[in-house]
């Protein structure tokens, strides 16, 4: 059996590897994408069965168009490399080509282009912040720096605020429902006004689940206005998207929601001072207007009330004569209509009215020889008569 030390047996490996892996292809997904200060590229190229350590050096990185992004798919040329203080090893990248939108990329946009299509990103379904909560709900991990970092800022801007933690996870597997499960706890809770949903930087990889359709649709669903605060300013997940407002960070995200308690008491102070020179000035004015006030003399005020029942009684006359004239004028202006329309003006103008058996006479077929006639002039009465002969008159 043979022995080795750990740095022989790495070296071992370096050298078979190396020996068979001097200038391969690797096609996978970019993730954890990390530009150094000193140039150099450090990422990870993965499937969906295995990752893969890689690294770009600024000599070979200078002739990329532009840097990879996370979710990027690329075909990665170079060689494995083993790297003995950690006992890993590498891709060291020579030189790279697209290959496609990664996965995760073109999950994201689908999903994306659905929900915007629903509606569940329009500005017009956005609700203001309330000015001064009652309460602040935060749904996030309870080991993270974004709930420490949260906390921190509302204490300092607003000590007495209650805070409200509904606790989850905000990565890997299954933390999407997590996350959506906790905006539902903190809305049945139904004592906050306003709720943080977040955590604080990472990769694509590590935010992936703000992008998840479970945490968009509890955003959506709250009842309570929603601050999303996931990661840095850079990084825009769907959950920024679905929510009432974006929070660069979740320090930013807390003092959106948390009023500062000294400029509250200030503008309180403020506005009461305001209202107590606004009742001061109020009550000079009545005080200055009861001051020209002159009671008047008993004898004065009876004889005001005489004059003013005078004039009184002076406009009911006038009222009641204006309204008799125009009465007699409507009642002459009646007659003259009645007198036109009477069947006596008729009879006036040399015409009778027949009757028979107290019925007007209209037609003459209605008559024969022998029947009595009442005839009324319009002087000097009636007249009897008899019909002697009935003459009709022929038709034109």
């Amino acid at each position: 059996m043979e022995r080795f030390t750990v740095s022989e047996l790495t070296g071992e490996i370096a050298a078979l590897l190396g020996g068979s892996f001097d200038d391969i292809e690797v096609e996978g997904e970019v993730s954890g994408f990390k530009a150094h200060g000193s140039g150099h590229w450090y990422f990870c190229l993965k499937d969906g069965d295995a990752v893969l350590n890689a690294a770009m050096f600024r000599n070979a990185n200078a002739r990329v168009r532009r840097p990879p992004r996370d979710g990027d798919r690329i075909i990665a040329r170079g060689s494995i490399d083993v790297y003995p203080p950690r006992g890993s090893y590498s891709l060291v990248v020579r030189a790279m080509q697209a290959s496609g939108d990664g996965d995760l990329l073109r999950r994201l946009e689908e999903l994306r282009a659905r929900l915007a299509a629903e509606g569940l990103f329009d500005a017009a379904r956005k609700r203001p912040l309330p000015p001064v909560p009652r309460a602040i709900g935060i749904a996030t991990s309870p080991s993270g720096a974004a709930l420490h970092d949260i906390v921190r800022v509302v204490r300092q801007r607003f000590p007495a605020m209650p805070i409200y933690v509904a606790p989850c996870r905000v990565q890997g597997e299954g933390a999407g429902l997590d996350v959506a499960r906790a905006i539902g706890l903190l809305n049945r809770h139904g004592r906050s006004d306003v709720l943080i949903v977040g955590r604080g930087g990472g990769s694509a990889e590590d935010l992936w689940c703000f992008n998840e359709e479970a945490v968009v649709r509890a955003i959506v669903a709250s009842r309570i206005p929603v601050v999303s605060a996931v990661g840095h300013e850079v990084d825009v997940s769907l959950a920024d998207l679905a929510a009432d407002v974006r929070a660069a960070t979740p320090s930013h995200a807390a003092e959106l929601v948390t009023p500062v308690r000294d400029e509250l008491l200030a503008f309180v102070d403020a506005m009461s001072e305001r209202l107590r020179h606004a009742m001061q000035r109020r009550v000079a004015q009545q005080r200055d207007r009861v001051s020209r006030v002159r009671l008047l003399h008993p004898r004065q005020r009876v004889e005001r009330g005489r004059m003013r029942l005078d004039e009184l009684d002076e406009r009911l006359r006038e009222a009641a004569l204006r309204g008799l004239v125009l009465r007699r004028g409507r009642l002459a202006s009646a007659t003259r209509h009645l007198e036109v329309l009477s069947p006596l003006a008729v009879l006036v103008r040399g015409y009778a009215i027949v009757t028979k058996d107290d019925i007007a006479v209209t037609d003459a077929a209605a008559l024969a020889p022998g029947d009595h006639l009442d005839v009324r002039l319009a002087r000097g009465g009636s007249v009897e008569a008899e019909v002697l002969r009935v003459r009709p008159v022929a038709p034109e």
